[in-house]
């Protein structure tokens, strides 16, 4: 799908459309990467399908990720076997249908004993109890990439492992603790802008025709028999629906989704991970730009992920309640720091180099006394009754599982609808990845066909950061201009005025954290929001009393939130 094939909709003109038509074969409750690709699988088959979303797009759990897309190695030892076979088929396939935002990802394990772990993962793997912490050591590292490597087969998507010792590995990373014994590396995949490929994944069921509707800032709030009663989040109006199927993909908050539709469940059982983002060009050079994957002292999986320009390190594994915000602590923050002076004991950090924190709250099913690192990542579906209609409960699924997630729920509702699978998602490009150029030779042909108007340094941003929608984008720039915003200058003026205009952006934080990565990599400043809110406020006919009001929500988002701190300008009194 290319996007001139893309169906832009006002997310205020689809609410009024919802309101005058309230009935959908197919209704799905939450737009987070697993709700949007049942959205479009769905709509690819032809099936009149609505999709709500209580807040943005992919601003939930899925906005929390840790931007990879991985096979899932530590899941060995759980035993999920069927689940890593998956995920390394999906991560190979989006490596290839997603080629814009999903590559693959150099990762190394630095490994500092030889025999640790050996009797101990065994029992985890047979009794799945914790016990006492233990770093895994060479050999079961090397069994588990040898078994990870024989799921892994697919034509050479990624390399297989390969293990070094210490004089080896300390001439490739220097930095590293010279206590380690071994290093091995293995490959995964990254996904560097997430809330992009979500939002390619909607305009792909956009794009199928006006059978598919989608809606942000619509909230389920109750239910009145077979009927789901809607709330604008916007207007505050309230307006009825009614469906054959409704899915609730609602992610961690499925339980009180269902809670509000008058179905007691107790289904979930989430754990917060939270994430810290460093300016730190010392600890960037230290990583050679590899993400550094590896078990800390209490046996929790952590990273030190160069992104952007940046490094990410991540990430806890805590109880969550799902009704309290997921907010990245100092306690957390001080982990952050231990693990990276374990690993980079020579390279000082500092919290003043803390660009931007972020904390979600995985959608886990319920796992009582089990310990968060053996709850299942794998994923179900809960079928129940809701008045006449039939309701399907999404339990659990990640980021790399979401295209075949969607193929099993949208296969379910296919059969209760009575109809058969007319296209198959299985190797279909997604968004910006179709007609990706795929070699050296074909991207430079790309950017000399597309960098006459914009310059081919432009066009190569636009590129990675929208993938072969940037034609478009360049083409239309090429006629309204490209001016580089004052305080963003990565952004221009028109760039910000389409984003606003063709992917449904409400407020003025949905494009400084889901359209653009500008909060993400510390570029939010009080300028910035000031600059942005006047391009909003134009497009989107806000007040100056609006403008003023979004100018100091959007600030106190980034400060509450993710620990962004900005002047005076957060109260919007000086707007």
């Amino acid at each position: 799908m290319n996007d001139s094939a893309t169906r832009p909709v006002s997310r205020r003109a689809t609410v009024e459309a919802l309101r005058a038509h309230p009935s959908s074969t197919v209704l799905i409750i939450g737009g987070g990467i697993n709700g949007l690709a049942t959205f479009r699988d769905l709509a690819l088959q032809g099936v009149d399908v609505t999709l709500v979303e209580r807040s943005d797009y992919c601003s939930g759990a899925s906005a929390a990720s840790s931007h990879m897309i991985h096979g899932g190695i530590r899941y060995l030892e759980n035993g999920e076997f069927r689940l890593v076979k998956e995920s390394v088929t999906e991560r190979n396939g989006l490596i290839k249908i997603a080629p814009h935002y999903v590559k693959p990802l150099e990762t190394t394990v630095p490994i500092f004993s030889t025999f640790s772990g050996i009797i101990s993962a065994p029992l985890r793997f047979l009794t799945h109890k914790q016990g006492k912490p233990q770093e895994r050591g060479a050999l079961l590292i090397k069994v588990g990439l040898t078994l990870y490597d024989a799921f892994s087969r697919d034509g050479g998507s990624v390399p297989r492992h390969r293990f070094v010792g210490k004089k080896k590995a300390l001439a490739a990373l220097p930095k590293l603790n010279s206590g380690i014994k071994y290093t091995a590396t293995y490959f995964d995949a990254s996904v560097h802008d997430p809330e992009r490929l979500a939002l390619d994944v909607l305009h792909d069921g956009l794009a199928a025709g006006p059978h598919a509707r989608a809606a942000n800032y619509v909230e389920a709030v109750g239910a009145d028999g077979g009927s789901v009663r809607m709330r604008d989040t916007v207007s505050g109006d309230e307006f009825v629906m009614t469906a054959d199927v409704v899915i609730n993909a609602s992610g961690p908050w499925t339980d009180l989704t269902n809670a509000a539709l008058g179905q007691g469940t107790q289904l979930m059982g989430g754990t917060k991970g939270s994430h810290i983002v460093l300016d730190n060009p010392a600890l960037l050079a230290a990583t050679g730009g590899r993400e550094i994957f590896f078990e800390h002292k209490d046996g929790r999986i952590v990273l030190i992920y160069p992104l952007k320009g940046k490094v990410m390190v991540g990430t806890t594994d805590l109880e969550a309640d799902p009704r309290e915000k997921a907010i990245c602590t100092e306690e957390e923050v001080d982990y952050f720091f231990e693990l990276i002076e374990h690993v980079f004991p020579d390279v000082p950090v500092d919290r003043s180099e803390i660009v931007y924190r972020f904390s979600g709250i995985r959608p886990l099913p319920g796992h009582g006394d089990l310990a968060p690192g053996f709850v299942s990542r794998d994923y179900r579906i809960v079928s129940s009754k809701l008045g006449t209609s039939t309701m399907l409960s999404l339990v659990g699924g990640k980021w790399t599982t979401f295209r075949a997630l969607a193929e099993h729920i949208t296969n379910d509702t296919l059969a209760l609808l009575g109809r058969e699978r007319s296209v198959s998602t299985l190797g279909m490009p997604i968004g910006g990845g179709v007609g990706f150029p795929r070699t050296d030779a074909a991207m430079q042909v790309w950017l000399a066909d597309n960098s006459r108007e914009v310059g081919k340094v432009r066009a190569a941003e636009l590129l990675e950061r929208y993938g072969m929608r940037a034609t478009a984008i360049i083409e239309e720039l090429a006629e309204s201009g490209d001016t580089p915003l004052t305080h963003a200058p990565g952004y221009s003026r028109q760039e910000i005025e389409r984003i606003v205009r063709t992917e449904s952006v409400v407020h003025l934080s949905d494009v400084l954290q889901r359209r653009t990565s500008i909060a993400f990599t510390g570029g939010a400043s009080s300028e910035l929001l000031t600059e942005l809110a006047g391009i909003l406020s134009t497009v989107l006919n806000w007040t100056e009393s609006e403008r003023l009001a979004e100018v100091a929500a959007a600030a106190a988002i980034l400060r509450s939130e993710h620990g962004v701190q900005l002047n005076s300008l957060e109260t919007g009194a000086n707007a």
